[in-house]
């Protein structure tokens, strides 16, 4: 986004936390929102960020509340805006589906894994940020994948009327075939498929037919491209399952974008360690913990601000 844009929008939200501000004030902020669809997104940015921090942080707030020279306010203003150019993806995205997510039968809030026993005893579970919708009827077994990743595992259908047990993705159905499989959408809308007990069976979104057929100790992507070649699928794949991430010489940076998943705040790690290789396993339930481990381990330090939600990894 035009870093122009996002100086505009940290302008008005240090205006529209002065104590001063008038209705004018507020009349032309909103003007200025509607003028260009880009002042809308910025705005959206600036709504999500005051929303995940409580409100404009006490450090930015100062120039504001003590009148500071016009130096001192651009400063804060500099700062606010670069906060909300790396205001994260999965913030938008997942305000995109809050409406399907709070209303979802089945959902799992950020940082919480659900387990749950459908109807017909299969077994599911809900990784963090994540919501399904149910369907069975007469005829089909139909879970509805609207965000994040589930774990299935589906028993046998007590009804004795066969019937198909299925998961709806943004991108096809996977049908199990007596299985257990763990299935998860990204922010960009692919499907990742890893299969450990039994197959699945793809059907491509739009496609009358299969395109083809998973079995265990096998993975696949689907997108609206298509779907990937088969390859091996680790046990680190579906570690999240038992509430852990293995990691086997992964890179730092990877590492912590995996755990931001798990963070209602923004947690990211420096350029200079982003290549050290990580090994071990570290509990998802706990990310205070894992980073603490991580700190422990290898030359990097853990920074926090904003109240806990702003996390920083870096050299040590």
């Amino acid at each position: 986004m035009d870093s122009r844009v996002l100086d505009e929008a940290a302008d008005w939200l240090m205006r529209l936390h002065d104590g001063d501000v008038s209705d004018a004030d507020r009349a032309a902020c909103e003007r200025w929102r509607k003028a260009h669809v880009d002042h809308a997104m910025a705005w959206e940015r600036a709504e999500l960020l005051m929303g995940k921090l409580g409100g404009l942080p006490a450090a930015l707030a100062m120039p504001v509340l003590q009148r500071a020279d016009r130096s001192g306010r651009r400063a804060a203003v500099a700062k606010l805006a670069a906060l909300l150019a790396i205001v994260p993806a999965g913030w938008l995205g997942w305000k995109v589906s809050e409406g399907q997510g709070w209303t979802a039968d089945l959902r799992a809030a950020t940082g919480e894994q659900r387990e749950s026993v459908l109807p017909d005893g299969s077994r599911l579970v809900l990784d963090t940020a994540s919501a399904v919708n149910i369907a069975f009827d007469a005829k089909l077994r139909m879970v509805h994948l609207l965000h994040g990743a589930l774990f299935v595992e589906t028993a046998a259908d007590a009804s004795g009327a066969h019937r198909p047990f299925v998961v709806a993705t943004a991108q096809g159905r996977l049908r199990a075939l007596g299985t257990q499989f763990t299935v998860r959408q990204t922010d960009a809308g692919a499907i990742h498929l890893a299969v450990s007990e039994g197959a699945v069976e793809v059907t491509l979104r739009g496609a009358a037919s299969p395109a083809l057929i998973v079995p265990a100790g096998q993975q696949t992507v689907l997108t609206a491209q298509g779907v990937e070649p088969l390859r091996a699928a680790p046990p680190e794949v579906q570690a999240w399952v038992h509430g852990m991430l293995m990691a086997d010489a992964t890179p730092l940076a990877e590492v912590c974008a995996e755990l931001s998943r798990y963070c209602s705040g923004v947690l990211s790690c420096a350029p200079e360690v982003a290549r050290i290789k990580v090994s071990g396993a570290y509990p998802l339930t706990d990310i205070d913990r894992t980073l603490g481990m991580l700190a422990s381990t290898y030359p990097v330090r853990v920074h926090t601000r904003f109240r806990g939600l702003w996390v920083t990894v870096t050299a040590s």
